[in-house]
């Protein structure tokens, strides 16, 4: 007893433990031992040190004498085993079928593929086992970071040579607000595709059978085509917004900015944190020797590279890639499962038949949220419809309140916005719904076929349901396969949640709190020059802003062609009187864009973290980013769409909502046994019912409180209080590339004298109205096909029979294949039609300006008589590399026209 009675007598009382539970034992008290003896000695040694300093000494001899790794692997208890009672829930020898049927007994090639799992003493396969080398995940990484930083530098060198975009903190963020609709459809779909699309899609399929993988794809496709009505509102309300915070602040002031702020916030941090979980634990699942800690900065290294090197335009490109390799993937998957080309003998199916014959002898568990008579081939399942209910209430606040959708919707011109996200969303639905159709149901096969789950619960919860179907049927080539899935999904939806994040700190936090340009700027004056747009009542005589557009100001073309000029890394600086504070105020936020990019892509390293050492799953995150924000949903809705809308209105929404719905939430959590103690509090919280009231409050309360506080605080409504409302929200404009500029060719006008010159509201909606009206048909039309005309016609059908599953499963696959043709031909098919016609077009420009040049007619800084620089010469000149040649030629022009007015000047005196 080591010279210690108290300690031996202990002992003496484990004998009856026996064999190595007592060796266990006695190894583990010797080490209390050695600790305590040595501690007994240091304490007597150190009489008079601080005790900060012994408490210091202490804790390293723990460290030493501690036999943990020091990694997250210490907080893990991994189940190696699955008990005979668990799996005797699933295992059957006859077929799960509609009652009144003659009960029948499975296919003689279930009962093969059962004998020969068990052939030879062959012990039941459990969990994913971790096959790929460190070496080659970690060439993987840099392969993927090295063609996306290509990528991004290919974005930024089209967008400077050929559109001549200028490289400022608007074009960073908005893409230069001409994308087609092919590549924001295709960002919309990589943007929705997180790690969780592919992975917890899987886990619910494996739970509820056929119903999980619909209730995924159609509980959150709905809200990406719902999104295209806030589109067109936001570019008939707000043209020049670059972030739906700065319509909420321009419309309800500072104190209500600040609280969606915090919304939106919470909103990037649950969405980094679900493809943070997601991807770490698939990746440290198939790698071997990859540590989580490595893992997370290896995801946030390749997000961070080519987002800072493009921008929001370089995730445009490197979307489609993404997207393009995703769906390829998929069908590479499919075809394995559902066709088997290659006769792999590791694959017990091949066809929908084989698919069906094992699904259809493996039940689903009796269980208070199970599914009728036991069948994963049936729509009827409990569970299955309360996640569609918690998905769709869930991704309503993802959506709404997530800036980076808000950020493609400012990134596209209006038509072309509406029809992306109305052609993403479709397109986006076959991921889920064919992934999840594929894997989850593969994976209820592959554990018929060996008679017992291959994932224990925790596992499955997780998301390994997919990775594990891979690594089985494609073996190494699947490993790689779901690598480069995750690898895609994270490098997406991160990077469009990283430049989500720095707009939001640069437009709304820096910009309007901590460096605003003029702090002083009060509501409808103008940003240069502090004199209002617009007559103001009882101030009809004052004087009104007559600051010019940058299109027509003259010092502003000499600045732009002298920066071109200077090869410095320095440029000159601006000489404009009018517009030079501001144009360096910009230069000054650009800096700090892309700090906030660095900072913003670093922090989700901790983050990632703390997530897996407090043991959050997947599916407790999917599950509460509803109650958090989904009352935040209603409000924003409002203030894009209703001039009623109050700032004590959309307050109490917000706040009400989701106050209400953390009460019922944890109170309903708080009935399970255990109740909320620490030891029971993530998987009682975790629960479907509590999940499903607290989502449907939190949605519910902040609808209700939203709108009836804003009818008590503003029952009269007039023309003229509506007229003011929208007129705060389209002074948010930008004066050196103002919204009226970019919208011209839709809105059929003119340059304007001054920046501020637009059209009325009246001109805007009517010229917006097609484009207003396909967004409400395609919402009205789909909400009604995927929650209320496709789930009811299946719950026509008890249990799916064979030729019932074959029809389900062709339409997800049939699904898919068009979904790839479409997202893989359109946006390339657009986008080199759109660079070959600028190419086309710049070059009539540059034949028309030497025309003009030879004919003698053309003068610097005015071409055509009325003061206007062309829009070539103007975007050219601000390009801040340009060639040679075109150096050249200003200059030549410049020389020439100088010594003709030296000329005309000396003749005149």
């Amino acid at each position: 007893s080591f010279g210690c009675p108290e300690l031996g007598s202990y002992l003496l009382g484990l004998k009856s433990v026996g064999g190595l539970e007592f060796v266990w034992e006695l190894y583990c008290f010797s080490k209390l031992k050695a600790i305590l003896k040595q501690t007994e000695e240091l304490l007597w040694n150190t009489m008079g040190v601080p005790n900060f300093c012994k408490t210091g000494l202490i804790l390293i001899l723990i460290v030493i004498q501690c036999d943990a790794k020091g990694d997250f692997e210490d907080f893990e208890h991994p189940e190696t085993s699955i008990s005979p009672e668990r799996i005797a829930q699933f295992y059957t020898e006859t077929l799960v079928q509609s009652a009144g049927k003659e009960e029948q007994r499975c296919s003689e090639n279930v009962f093969k593929a059962r004998a020969r799992a068990k052939a030879n003493g062959k012990k039941p396969s459990l969990g994913v086992q971790p096959t790929v080398g460190l070496g080659a995940a970690l060439l993987i990484f840099l392969g993927v970071g090295i063609f996306a930083v290509g990528i991004a530098q290919a974005f930024q060198m089209v967008r400077k040579h050929v559109y001549h975009d200028a490289d400022n903190l608007d074009t960073a963020f908005d893409a230069g607000g001409k994308v087609s609709i092919g590549l924001t459809a295709t960002t919309i779909v990589s943007q929705w595709t997180w790690s969780a699309t592919l992975l917890q899609s899987s886990t619910v399929a494996s739970k509820y059978g056929i119903s999980g993988p619909y209730w995924y794809a159609g509980g959150a496709t709905i809200q990406i085509i719902i999104f295209s009505i806030l589109s067109i509102m936001l570019k008939t309300r707000a043209p020049g917004a670059k972030t739906f915070l700065q319509v909420i602040k321009a419309r309800f002031g500072s104190r209500t900015h600040l609280v969606f702020c915090t919304f939106a916030f919470f909103t990037n941090l649950i969405v980094m944190m679900s493809l943070t979980i997601a991807g770490t634990a698939v990746l440290n699942s198939l790698v071997a020797d990859l540590s989580p800690e490595l893992a997370a900065m290896l995801l946030a290294s390749v997000i961070g590279g080519y987002t800072l090197i493009g921008g929001l335009g370089a995730t445009f490109y490197v979307s489609y890639f993404n997207t393009a390799l995703i769906f390829v993937l998929i069908l590479m998957l499919v075809v394995e499962v559902f066709y088997n080309p290659f006769e792999n003998p590791e694959n017990p199916f091949g066809s929908s038949e084989s698919v069906f014959e094992f699904i259809a002898c493996w039940k689903a568990p009796e269980e208070k949220m199970g599914n009728k008579g036991g069948s994963y081939l049936t729509f009827f399942s409990s569970g299955g419809l309360v996640f569609g209910i918690v998905n769709i209430v869930g991704n309503f606040g993802t959506v709404f309140c997530d800036q980076a959708y808000w950020q493609s919707s400012v990134a596209a011109k209006p038509l072309q916005g509406v029809w992306g996200f109305i052609s993403g969303g479709l397109t986006w639905f076959a991921i889920p719904f064919t992934l999840a159709t594929t894997m989850g149901l593969a994976y209820l096969g592959l554990s018929s076929a060996q008679g017992s789950p291959l994932l224990t619960e925790e596992d499955v919860m997780k998301g390994l349901a997919a990775p594990l179907v891979a690594q089985k049927l494609l073996g190494t080539t699947g490993e790689y396969a779901m690598i480069f899935l995750i690898l895609m999904a994270v490098m997406s939806t991160g990077s469009a949640e990283v430049i989500a994040v720095s707009s939001i700190v640069i437009y709304d936090v820096y910009q309007a709190y901590i460096c605003p340009f003029k702090p002083d700027l009060k509501d409808g004056q103008c940003i240069l020059c502090s004199r209002y747009l617009r007559k103001q009542k009882g101030d009809e005589d004052a004087q009104l802003c007559d600051c010019k557009s940058t299109a027509k100001c003259e010092a502003c073309a000499s600045d732009t062609i002298a920066r071109a000029k200077s090869t410095s890394t320095v440029k000159p600086h601006y000489t404009c009187e009018t517009h030079k504070d501001y144009k360096e105020y910009q230069e000054h936020l650009l800096n700090y864009k892309n700090w906030c990019i660095v900072l913003c892509t670093f922090l989700s390293i901790p983050l990632c973290l703390f997530c897996w050492a407090v043991n959050l799953n997947l599916a407790w995150t999917y599950y509460f980013t509803g109650i958090l924000i989904s009352s935040s949903v209603v409000p924003i809705a409002v203030s894009i769409m209703w001039a009623r809308a109050t700032a004590t209105g959309v307050i109490f929404g917000v706040i009400g909502g989701c106050a209400a719905g953390m009460t019922c939430w944890l109170t309903y959590a708080s009935t399970y046994p255990g109740g909320l103690s620490l030891a029971t509090f993530v998987q009682n919280t975790g629960e479907e019912l509590p999940m499903l009231v607290g989502n449907i409050v939190a949605i519910g309360v902040g609808a209700v409180f939203c709108i009836v506080v804003t009818f008590i605080t503003r029952w009269k409504m007039t023309p003229e209080i509506e007229e003011a409302e929208w007129d705060k929200t389209r002074d948010i404009d930008n004066p050196l590339s103002p919204w009226v500029a970019k919208y011209k060719g839709e809105l059929n006008l003119d340059d304007g004298e001054n920046f501020h010159d637009r059209p009325p509201l009246e001109i805007v909606i009517r010229k917006f109205r097609a484009a207003k009206i396909t967004a409400y048909v395609a919402a009205v039309l789909f909400t009604l096909l995927f929650v209320c005309i496709w789930p009811g016609s299946m719950l026509s059908i008890d249990i799916l029979d064979l030729s019932g599953f074959n029809v389900w499963t062709t339409m997800s696959r049939g699904w898919a294949f068009v979904a790839a043709a479409f997202i893989i031909i359109v946006p390339m098919y657009q986008e080199v039609k759109a660079i070959l016609k600028q190419i086309t077009q710049n070059k009539k420009d540059k034949l028309t300006e030497k025309e003009n040049y030879t004919n003698g007619d053309s003068q610097p800084l005015q071409h055509n008589g009325n003061g206007k620089i062309p829009n070539g010469i103007q975007n050219q000149a601000y390009a801040t590399t340009l060639g040679s040649n075109k150096h050249e030629f200003i200059f030549q022009r410049l020389r020439n026209t100088f010594s003709r007015v030296i000329n005309i000047s000396k003749s005149s005196q």
